[in-house]
């Protein structure tokens, strides 16, 4: 399997419900680096996985969604705990909603799976996988 890799970042703010989360049950910032991973079986007829400069480009516009925003303020995220797990998963639905939908280039269209990993630090991250 091929994979190719994006890099961007984003900064949030939120808070959690639930004695689980100690402290974070009040607002706090979160400061992410976020990788997103394209995987195919094979390459496209330009020899490529996805277009890098295409890739970057969706990954930072779904981010600038979310960047500087209290997600608690947020109604797609009315109810829950935005988890870096739960981001993550945001991150690659966004990313497979516009594989779909073309955005990456019609070669992109092979892709077999998309990957996002959110780095909370250097000690911490979470990453959600699935199928397209």
């Amino acid at each position: 399997m091929f994979s190719v890799t994006v890099r961007d970042h984003m900064m949030i703010a939120h808070s959690f419900r639930g004695e689980v989360f100690g402290p974070a049950q009040r607002l706090h910032g979160a400061t992410y680096v976020v990788d997103a991973t394209f995987r195919r079986d094979t390459l496209d007829a330009d020899s490529i996985v996805v277009d890098i400069g295409r890739a970057t480009e969706e990954l930072h516009a779904i981010l600038a969604d979310l960047n500087y925003r209290n997600l608690d303020d947020e109604p797609d995220f009315a109810g829950t705990n935005t988890t870096t797990e739960l981001l993550a998963q945001v991150v690659a639905d966004r990313l497979a909603d516009r594989v779909r939908a073309g955005s990456l280039g019609e070669g992109a269209r092979g892709i077999a799976a998309i990957g996002v990993t959110l780095r909370e630090s250097h000690v911490a991250w979470a990453s959600y996988e699935r199928p397209l």
